[in-house]
């Protein structure tokens, strides 16, 4: 039983992927998830991710302070200035860079740690990143967004950070602290937490690309070129930014995991809380899950190949 939650589970982009594709050939498949099961969704997501930390995991930071120092800088500086360059280079509407934007100023996505086992990078590491830009996002997604994309469009910084603390913050301790206190409650979740997670982000970004199909139709190409471009320069300069450090191809590997894969899902719950004159700004968001989900399984299964 174990064994087919954990393929279930590691088949993310295929659901992701399929939601997409089912969503814009028939949207009402998905439409019914609306706003509130978005955010409950995103809470979800997020508390299986707390479930899975122990305060000795903040313990561990100390211990490898300079490879987690470095994603943490790659995430906050390669992701937002791509989402911006990206976005101007290619003169996207304005709803879409702004959603571009956002996504890129969003911290790694829990997925980064599945995709990261399967390359058979440094997993402890992953998940350290993951934790430390996380808790980071409740001021940097907020000041990010309101530097680049400011221009664009009005930006409320402190609106962001309220959400960012109530969608992910609160879950994540929550989780943490149940795992501490409540600990055979947790190991009888844990087994099912991954794929309900997964399945939780295949609806999300399947509601919001069924919601504007009709949009995403219209812009495919320009809108999967910028998508495209934004993760896969990701992956790229996450990766020789800790090359041109010295780390080994392990830690390469794994901070260009982190690097090339945002947490889309906070994206999208920002973006339809935050911009709703504006509702094809979401859309990005939810089509980066699908585009980091399948690059990154691709990367890993190259890596898990050559060894």
């Amino acid at each position: 039983m174990q064994r087919l939650l954990t393929h279930a589970t590691n088949l993310f982009p295929v659901w992701v992927l399929a939601g997409g594709l089912l969503a814009l050939i028939y949207p009402p498949l998905f439409t019914w998830f609306g706003s509130e099961l978005i955010v409950l969704g995103l809470a979800v997501i997020m508390l299986g991710m707390g479930i899975t930390l122990t305060f000795q995991d903040f313990k561990d930071v100390l211990k490898m302070p300079r490879p987690i120092a470095v994603g943490f800088f790659a995430q906050f500086s390669i992701m937002p200035f791509l989402g911006w360059a990206v976005a101007n280079a290619l003169n996207l509407p304005t709803p879409f860079a702004v959603g571009l934007i956002l996504v890129a100023c969003c911290p790694g996505g829990t997925a980064s740690n599945v995709v990261t086992y399967l390359a058979r990078a440094n997993v402890a590491l992953s998940v350290l990143m993951t934790m430390c830009t996380t808790f980071a996002a409740v001021f940097m997604t907020p000041l990010l967004t309101k530097w680049l994309a400011g221009a664009l469009i009005e930006v409320d910084a402190w609106g962001l950070f309220f959400s960012t603390v109530q969608v992910v913050i609160l879950p994540v301790v929550l989780g943490l602290v149940a795992n501490r206190y409540s600990p055979k409650l947790v190991r009888a979740v844990q087994p099912v937490a991954p794929l309900i997670s997964v399945v939780t982000i295949a609806l999300i970004c399947a509601s919001i690309i069924g919601q504007s199909a009709a949009a995403v139709k219209a812009s495919a190409g320009i809108l999967l070129l910028a998508v495209f471009l934004l993760h896969s320069l990701g992956f790229l300069l996450g990766y020789l930014f800790a090359k041109l450090l010295g780390y080994d191809k392990q830690i390469c590997r794994t901070v260009s995991i982190e690097v090339g894969m945002q947490n889309s899902g906070l994206g999208v719950v920002l973006a339809k809380r935050h911009f709703p004159a504006e509702p094809l700004t979401a859309v990005p968001c939810a089509i980066s899950s699908v585009f980091h989900s399948v690059i990154g399984s691709v990367l890993a299964g190259m890596w898990r190949w050559r060894g």
